[in-house]
């Protein structure tokens, strides 16, 4: 483990993806894509399920929040289990746990067992980032690290993206116990191709052969705590967006289902193309022979500065100035996403990637315990959205 973003492995210029790695890196970013699907899926049918299971505005909140309890908590577990087992069967493990959550879902018919099925959802969830970071530090070149980043921060972004979009339409037309039950299986499916297509363990060649780090390790390092603070603070905007975006736009916006599910699915693709695009230009900066730390740090400096806009959202009467403003945050969070896993996975190496990644997470994924709840308990006691985007 390096103090300094120094490039663990040669930075080839123009390094291009062979046939494996690229079909590693689309079910990486396919994987993700899936994940935040499942994770908000309880948001975009919120609607309707508080009303059938006549739920409370904070009890909504804590049902929103109570994901990323486990999936937080299990980042610590995760972390290790991928820096001792192969990630590829760990990761494996997690879609498969995550899809039977999901299906089970949709049998609920009450508080306490919706509560347990995010519970298991969230533990399952909690391999993805570490055996993410583990697969690409060991497989990946640093000038291949921003576009596989900005692939899985793509897939990332079309989750709540395109979930929103179709799971607002499909919910309409099946209800939202079907959707479920369908998402379970899909999900599951992913499985079939991933046992076919996972990297070998043959790693590529270190420039500098590092040692496994300790957690302890890890937490001395002032750059690891850089990382945790800037995951934690775009992952509160990312949290607030995925939970509580749809019940902002039909409840205070006055939206439809399907307008509510437009104007969700283009914000979540301004983060897709703005993340694609950013990390691309990254990986050529560096292979053009620009300073890692100095890349990594202007897109994921710049990109929150541009996402503290949203801010104006609750306070634009004008809906399409809102929703403008609104994709000009997202566009902000793209900047930043697929550069602030690369500076990880530089800093801790193959060796140490798990551990670091697990706990960076656990660290960020504090947001997702405090944003979906927050929000809810500030609903529930002013009855508008306004402190909600103030605080996000």
């Amino acid at each position: 483990m390096n103090e300094q973003p120094s490039t663990l492995l040669p930075a080839e210029s123009g390094a291009k993806f062979s046939p494996e790695l690229s079909r590693v890196a689309t079910l990486l970013a396919l994987s993700i894509f899936i994940n935040y699907v499942d994770r908000g899926n309880l948001s975009i049918a919120a609607p309707l399920i508080k009303g059938e299971l006549r739920l409370s505005d904070p009890q909504l909140g804590v049902l929103l929040s109570s994901f990323f309890w486990t999936y937080a908590l299990f980042q610590i577990v995760s972390g290790w289990l991928v820096d001792r087992f192969p990630a590829n069967w760990v990761l494996a493990a997690g879609v498969l746990t995550w899809s039977v959550a999901t299906f089970g879902t949709g049998f609920v018919h009450g508080f306490a067992l919706l509560l347990l099925m995010r519970l298991v959802l969230g533990m399952g969830e909690s391999v993805a980032y570490p055996s993410y970071s583990k697969i690409i530090a060991k497989h990946f070149l640093e000038s291949q690290r921003g576009r596989t980043n900005a692939l899985i921060s793509a897939g990332q972004a079309c989750g709540p993206a395109l979930g929103t979009l179709l799971g607002g339409l499909l919910i309409a037309r099946i209800g939202w116990r079907l959707f479920f039950i369908a998402l379970g299986i899909a999900s599951a499916l992913w499985l079939l191709p991933w046992l076919k297509a996972m990297p070998k363990d043959e790693a590529v060649a270190e420039s500098q052969r590092t040692a496994a780090a300790g957690m302890f390790d890890i937490l001395r390092q002032r750059s690891a705590w850089g990382t945790f603070a800037g995951l934690f603070c775009y992952n509160y905007l990312s949290y607030f967006l995925i939970t509580w975006l749809p019940s902002y736009l039909v409840r205070e916006r006055q939206f439809s289902l399907t307008r509510m599910s437009v104007v969700s699915a283009a914000a979540f693709f301004a983060i897709a193309v703005s993340a694609l695009i950013s990390g691309w230009i990254a990986d050529r900066w560096i292979a053009a022979g620009a300073s890692t730390t100095r890349v990594r740090k202007t897109f994921t400096g710049a990109g929150p500065i541009i996402a503290c806009s949203i801010v104006l959202v609750s306070v634009i009467s004008n809906h399409t100035l809102a929703v403008t403003i609104l994709i000009f945050a997202c566009v902000g969070m793209g900047l930043c996403t697929s550069n602030l896993w690369a500076v990880t996975q530089t800093l801790a190496g193959p060796h140490t990637a798990g551990k670091w990644t697990g706990v960076q997470n656990f660290m960020g994924n504090l947001a997702g315990w405090i944003a979906p709840t927050l929000t809810g308990f500030v609903l529930g006691r002013t009855g508008r959205f306004f402190w909600a985007f103030a605080i996000t």
